[in-house]
C-alpha cells in the first residue's frame, strides 16, 4: 500500500465566543475522517488555529476592559479545552495572531502586488464620529431604502429581502454609539479576482476538488459575474498592516478574510518547526510549493456558509502568489436541533462546556457519524433519537456483545478464549466488511460506515442469540461449546472496535484494556483472538438517561437568562424592594393523596431465577423471593435491555398486591420495578445486598 502524505485542517473558530455544538459538526466530521485515515497507514497531519482578527475582537476587548491580545488567548484557551473534550486530536492548533502567520501573509501580498493582481480606489463608507472608526454593515442599522422597514441592518432587510450598500439605508445610526454616523472616503486595497475566472471555472470542475452542489453554486457567482475584492480596512483595526503602503497614507490593515486562511499554512509552519529534528519532521514546502501537488494532499473541511472564501478567493490567491492550492475543500451543512434552528429561548442553543457538563462527548460523536454524508446537508440533533439511537446502537447492540459473553468467559475459563474459531466464515464475512467500512470513511460517507457496523453487530448478536450460551451453561458436557460461542463474539466485539475506532476513541482505549490487547487499527482487523485471555468485563458505556438531556437543555436556557439579566436595557422596569414576583402558573395535575400511595405494597425480593421466555420477544421471567412461603412467578418487558444473568441473585423491588394477570406464557404475580422509557431504555431499580428478603418499602 503507498503511504498517502495527507494535510487536514477545519474552518477556524472565531476567537470572540464559545464553541457550540453547530461548530462540532465540523470539527467531530474531520477528526473522524483524520482518525480513519491515520488508522488505515497514511501519514496524515491535521492543523487548526483561531481566526483572532477584525473589529468585532477589537470591540470586544475593549468591552472587557482588557487588550485584544488578553482576549484572543482567553478565548483560545477555552476553545482548546472544549476541543479536548470531544476528543479532537489536532497534531497543532495556533493562532492567525502569530509570526508566522504575518510572514505569509505579507509574502503572499507582495507576490501578489508584483505580479499586478492588487489595485486601489477610494471607497466611501459610513463613519462613527464618537468611536472614530468606519463601520462594516454589521454595525449599522437604519430604514430599508425599499419597504420602509426600521431596525434593518446595513446590508440587507429581513422583511423584504432587498439587498444593498449601508449608505442606501434611511436614518442611519451606529449600532456602536447610536451616533449619526458620516460619509467619509478613504483609499483601499482590492484583490483583482476577475482575472482568475477562467483558472478557477477550470479549478472548480476538476479531480473532484469541490462536491457536485457546491461546483453548481459557484457557477451561479460566475454567471453573475466576479468582482474585484476589498482586502483593506483602516485604522483603528486589529491585525496585521499591509505592507508596503506610501507614508503619508493611514494606517491600512489586511481585512480579517484575508489572512484568515494563510492561518492554515501558518500553523502547518508551526507544526514543521516544532518538529524539527525529530523522528517525525516535516517539510514545509513538500504540501505548499506548487511543484509538489501532486505529491502530497491538502484538505480543507469547512462549512457550507464560506464556500465562497475557500473555493473562489483563496485558491486564486494561492495561484497567483506561486502555492499549491487545495486537493480538496468538502463542505457541510447547518446543526438543526429538534427539527429548528438552534435556539437561544428553547434552550437548544447548547454550548460544548454546557453538553460535556451533563453527557459523554463520545455519544455526539457517533449521533454525528451517524447523520453525515458526503453530501452538503444539514443534519438534525433530535434529542430524542439521539438517546434511543445511542441507547440502542452502542450499550443495546455493540457493548451488549462483549457484556453478555465475558462473564461466561472469565467466571468458568479464567479468561481465556478457545484455541480454534468455530465459525470461521461468520468472522470472515465481517473482516471483509471492513474493506466497504474503509471506504465509506475515506468517502465521507459516515452513516452508511455505521450503517454497515451495525449490521454486523446485529450478526454478532442474532449469533449469540441463536446459540444461547446461558442455556448451553446449564446442560453437562457442553462446557467447550459455551467457550466457543462466547469466543466468536468477543472476536466479533474486537472487529467491531476496529471499526469504531475513528468515532469513539476513548471507548476503543477501554475496550483494549479489556480484550488485553495493543492493537485496534484497520491493519489489525484480520487477526482473530485464539487462546487469548481476556481482563475481567468492566461497564465500557452507560445508557443516556432523559434526566440528563433535560437537565442539559434548561441549563442552556438557564446560562443564557444569565447573561440576558446582565445587560439590562435603559428602559427596564426595576422591581421595588419589597415586591414579590408573581407566581408562576402551572398546569394542573391530577394529584393523589397519601392514603392512595399508601394502598401499594413493595417489597425487597431476591431474583432466585431469571430466564428468557421462549417465544417472547419482549419478556423476562423472574422467579422471586419476597418472604412467602412460595416464591412468586413474576414477567417483565426488559428483555431488550437485559440478559438474564445480569440480574440474577439480585435484591428488587416487587409491587405485590397487584391482582395476579394471566398471560399466554403464565401467570404474572407482580412486577419488578424499573426507571427510564421502555422504547429506549429501562434499568430494574436495584437494592443493596443487605436489603431484608420480605422488607416493606415505606
Amino acid at each position: 500500500m503507498k503511504v498517502r502524505e495527507i494535510l487536514v485542517t477545519s474552518a477556524l473558530p472565531y476567537a470572540n465566543g464559545h464553541i457550540h455544538l453547530g461548530h462540532l459538526v465540523e470539527y467531530i466530521q474531520t477528526d473522524i475522517w483524520v482518525r480513519a485515515m491515520k488508522a488505515q497507514g497514511h501519514q496524515v497531519n491535521y492543523v487548526c488555529a483561531d481566526d483572532a482578527h477584525g473589529t468585532a475582537i477589537m470591540l470586544k476587548a475593549e468591552a472587557n476592559g482588557v487588550t485584544p491580545e488578553a482576549q484572543i488567548a482567553s478565548v483560545k484557551a477555552s476553545h482548546e479545552a472544549d476541543f479536548s473534550k470531544f476528543l479532537i486530536d489536532f497534531d497543532n492548533y495556533h493562532s492567525t495572531h502569530s509570526e508566522e502567520n504575518k510572514q505569509f501573509s505579507e509574502l503572499i501580498y507582495r507576490r501578489l502586488n508584483d505580479a499586478g493582481h492588487i489595485s486601489t480606489k477610494d471607497v466611501e463608507q459610513l463613519f462613527d464620529p464618537e468611536k472614530q472608526l468606519f463601520l462594516a454593515d454589521r454595525f449599522v442599522k437604519g430604514t430599508c431604502p425599499e419597504c420602509d422597514s426600521p431596525d434593518q441592518y446595513g446590508d440587507n432587510c429581513e422583511v423584504c429581502g432587498t439587498t444593498y450598500d449601508a449608505t442606501d439605508l434611511k436614518d442611519p445610526h451606529s449600532t456602536l454609539s447610536d451616533a449619526t454616523p458620516v460619509l467619509k472616503t478613504s483609499k483601499h486595497y482590492f484583490f483583482d479576482l476577475p482575472e482568475f475566472e477562467q483558472f478557477l471555472k477550470d479549478w472548480t470542475r476538476s479531480d473532484s476538488r469541490l462536491q457536485t452542489s457546491v461546483a453548481n453554486k459557484l457557477q451561479e457567482w460566475f454567471d453573475a459575474g466576479l468582482a474585484s475584492w476589498d482586502i483593506s480596512r483602516d485604522a483603528p483595526y486589529f491585525g496585521f498592516q499591509i505592507p508596503d503602503t506610501p507614508s503619508d497614507e493611514p494606517d491600512k490593515y489586511f481585512y480579517v478574510w484575508l489572512d484568515a486562511p494563510v492561518g492554515y499554512m501558518a500553523s502547518f509552519k508551526n507544526l514543521c518547526d516544532k518538529r524539527i529534528g525529530t523522528e517525525n519532521a516535516l517539510d514545509f514546502d513538500r504540501y505548499w510549493m506548487q511543484e509538489n501537488e501532486h505529491k502530497t494532499e491538502v484538505y480543507h473541511f469547512i462549512g457550507k456558509d464560506i464556500v465562497y472564501f475557500h473555493a473562489l478567493f483563496w485558491p486564486a490567491m494561492l495561484a497567483g502568489s506561486e502555492f499549491r492550492t487545495p486537493t480538496g475543500v468538502f463542505a457541510h451543512g447547518f446543526l438543526m436541533v429538534n427539527g429548528e434552528k438552534m435556539s437561544k429561548s428553547r434552550g437548544t442553543f447548547i454550548k460544548a462546556e454546557t453538553y460535556a457538563e451533563h453527557l459523554h462527548p463520545e455519544y455526539l460523536r457517533y449521533y454525528f457519524a451517524s447523520k453525515l454524508s458526503d453530501k452538503v446537508e444539514d443534519i438534525n440533533l433530535d434529542l430524542e433519537d439521539f438517546m434511543q439511537k445511542v441507547n440502542s446502537d452502542l450499550v443495546g447492540k455493540v457493548v451488549n456483545i462483549a457484556s453478555r459473553s465475558a462473564g461466561f468467559l472469565v467466571k468458568k475459563y479464567d479468561g481465556m478464549l478457545s484455541e480454534v474459531c468455530v465459525e470461521p466464515e461468520l468472522l470472515e464475512d465481517i473482516t471483509k466488511t471492513g474493506d466497504e467500512i474503509a471506504a465509506a470513511y475515506e468517502n465521507r460517507e459516515f452513516s452508511r460506515a455505521m450503517r454497515l457496523i451495525m449490521q454486523c453487530a446485529d450478526k454478532a448478536n442474532e449469533y449469540i442469540d441463536g446459540k444461547k450460551p446461558w442455556s448451553l451453561a446449564k446442560q453437562e458436557g457442553t462446557e467447550q461449546e459455551v467457550q466457543d460461542v462466547c469466543s466468536v463474539a468477543i472476536n466479533i466485539f474486537r472487529q467491531l472496535m476496529v471499526y469504531l475506532a475513528p468515532v469513539l476513541p476513548e471507548l476503543t482505549n477501554n475496550a483494549k484494556e479489556f480484550l488485553n490487547i495493543d492493537d485496534l487499527s484497520f491493519a489489525s482487523r484480520n487477526e482473530w483472538l485464539l487462546g487469548h485471555k481476556i481482563n475481567k468485563f468492566k461497564p465500557l458505556m452507560q445508557r443516556i438517561e432523559e434526566k440528563d438531556i433535560i437537565a442539559m437543555v434548561e441549563d442552556s436556557k438557564a446560562s443564557l437568562t444569565q447573561a440576558a439579566s446582565l445587560a439590562t436595557s435603559e428602559d427596564s422596569t426595576p422591581v421595588k424592594q419589597n415586591q414579590q414576583p408573581a407566581p408562576i402558573e402551572t398546569e394542573q395535575t391530577d394529584y393523589i393523596g397519601i392514603e392512595d400511595f399508601a394502598k401499594v405494597e413493595m417489597k425487597v425480593a431476591h431474583v432466585l431465577a431469571c430466564n428468557h421466555v421462549e417465544g417472547a420477544d419482549k419478556l423476562l421471567q423472574f422467579t422471586l423471593d419476597v418472604g412467602e412461603e412460595k416464591p412468586r412467578n413474576v414477567f417483565s418487558g426488559i428483555r431488550k435491555f437485559y440478559e438474564p444473568e445480569q440480574l440474577l441473585g439480585k435484591k428488587v423491588i416487587c409491587v405485590t398486591n397487584l391482582a395476579p394477570r394471566k398471560m399466554k406464557f403464565g401467570v404474572s404475580e407482580g412486577m419488578v420495578l424499573s426507571t427510564g422509557n421502555p422504547k429506549t431504555g429501562l434499568t430494574v431499580v436495584t437494592l443493596p445486598d443487605d436489603c431484608v428478603v420480605g422488607d416493606t418499602l415505606a
